[in-house]
Parts: structure tokens; sequence; C-alpha cells
């Protein structure tokens, strides 16, 4: 690989990426706005080209853009370009799908493509502690190591060419989804007296209901579909039908709690009543017809 790079695409997360990049070494940038380009050229090791289509000299080239069309533009003006092996590296926020797609137009000219999302915002970025979520082919991802690492100390792969984007979506989701579920907790616990800085405490701890689903129960139950003992489904959906009934009685609405009672309700009537609530995840399985269980080995590679 070239010892020079290229970016396109200098808005805040951009301009944060251009940093990191240029203390590795020198740095080809391009963007559209001026005003965007003229703080960035202040670094002495980067230079700024007049046309998208110079960054195809580099051998790595990263985006850092706006919308998955001008992406796609922008690949179908460099692909052809570039020298056979070289790796464009998708950092703007696409979907899998729009990787699938970007995957397609690098293939036809035999360059590489590495999704690494941006977990992490512009200042964690900027001071070197985002994390990057990376799909891609083995070797691709190889070439480019160097590149990713410059840019955060936590580089975590994921898979194939999409899986880091997908990462990054299921993870947003379930902070979303995990938000409304606190700010429920939080007005059931302003109706019944406990304050909220107790009820964080709470939430906050090895064994309480935010950690303890993910470590024990979907890090060691579901992807090992062991579901003996433990706390059975029946219990975890009286103990739901607690919580509505506090709610009721507080006059605490309820959106992501009560949806999830429902799928209590169902794991009880499809003869799980018995086995540990994380057996709703079965549910799932049966569902999509794809398992979530993992070998042994492929989860110690995981946490590798």
């Amino acid at each position: 690989m070239s010892d020079t790079v290229s970016l396109c695409g200098l808005g805040n997360m951009g301009g944060a990426v251009a940093g990191r990049l240029a203390a590795r070494g020198p740095l080809r940038v391009f963007d559209l706005d001026p005003a965007r380009v003229a703080p960035a050229v202040e670094h002495p090791r980067i230079t700024a080209v007049g046309a998208v289509g110079e960054l195809a000299a580099s051998d790595v080239v990263l985006l850092s853009l706006p919308a998955p069309k001008i992406s796609r533009q922008v690949i179908a003006e460099l692909a052809p370009r570039m020298r056979a092996g070289a790796v464009i590296v998708e950092t703007s926020t696409v979907s899998p799908a729009d990787m699938a797609a970007e995957r397609e137009l690098c293939a036809a000219h035999g360059i590489g493509i590495v999704d690494a999302a941006i977990l992490s915002g512009v200042a964690q970025m900027a001071g070197g502690t985002a994390t990057l979520l990376v799909g891609g082919d083995e070797s691709a991802v190889d070439r480019v190591a160097g590149v990713l690492e410059a840019i955060s100390g936590s580089v975590l792969r994921f898979g194939p060419v999409g899986s880091g984007m997908a990462a990054k979506v299921i993870n947003n989701a379930v902070a979303h989804a995990v938000m409304v579920v606190l700010a429920e907790a939080g007005a059931l616990g302003a109706a019944t007296g406990v304050s909220g800085s107790a009820l964080a405490s709470l939430l906050s701890g090895p064994e309480a209901g935010l950690t303890r689903p993910l470590t024990h129960r979907f890090a060691e139950r579901v992807l090992r579909g062991d579901y003996d003992g433990g706390m059975p489904t029946e219990a975890a959906r009286k103990d739901s039908t607690l919580a509505l009934a506090m709610a009721q009685d507080g006059g605490v609405p309820l959106f992501g709690i009560q949806g999830a009672h429902t799928v209590y309700e169902l794991g009880v009537a499809e003869g799980l009543g018995r086995l540990d609530y994380a057996s709703i995840a079965t549910l799932w399985e049966r569902w999509t017809g794809r398992p979530m269980g993992e070998a042994p080995g492929d989860q110690e590679e995981q946490a590798e």
C-alpha cells in the first residue's frame, strides 16, 4: 500500500477523521465546500485536490459523506481509476444494502471495499477513542489495518461486507429501545417513591436488569442454546404482570415494557414456561428460520 491515503468528505466527522489520518502520514482530501477544506489544509501533512477523481491515485480512499447516494456516485467515479487491489473504506453511515451496492461497484474493477462504521461521536474521534465496527473480506481489512488503527484504537471486526454497518444499526436500535424502557422505569420510580439516582445505581450493577440479560442470558444462554434451570419464563411473565399492574395504579403509560410483556405471554403459550426466560429467543429462531447459537470456537474468535 502507498504511504498516502485519501479522504473524501470534510464534514464534522470527516474533519476529525482527517486529523487522525494526518497524524499517521500524508493525506489527500477533497470536499466541495472550500470552507471545510481551508482549516484542514492548515495541517502540514494534508493536501487538497481540486477534483474527486484525483483521489484515485491513492491505494486507500476513505469516504465520510452525508448520504448513500453520494457515496455510490463517488465510488463510481473512483473505482475505474484506482489500481487493482486498492481499497475504499466507507465510514459514512449507510445500510448493509448500501454496502452491497458499493461492493458491486468496486468488484467490477478489482477494488476492495470495507465498511468501518463509527460508533462514537466527533469528540471521541478527534481524541482517538472512537470505536470502529468493521466488515469486509479479511484480505481487504488486513490491507487497511494500519489506516483503521490510526483512526481508532478500538477496531472490532464483525464479518463480511455490510456487517459493520449492520452492527451499528443494531447497537443504536438497542440504545434507543433501552432509552424508552429507562424512561418508563424512571416514571415508575417516580410513581412509587424510588429516586432516580437510586434506580440508576441499582440498574448499573452487574447483576441488575440492564447488564445481566446481556452478559448472562444472551451471551451464556442464547448463544449456547442452554435454557435449563434459571428463572422460568412463566416467572418472568408473572413479574412483568406485576409491573403492568403497578404502572396502571400509578397512571404511568407503558410502551416498551408493555410490548415486551406480550412476548412472555407468547413464550408461555409456546411451551417455554419452565425454561429459563432467555428461551424467548427461540421464538425468533422459529419465526426467521435462523439460529442465533454459536459454536464455542466462534465465541472465542469474536472475543479476540
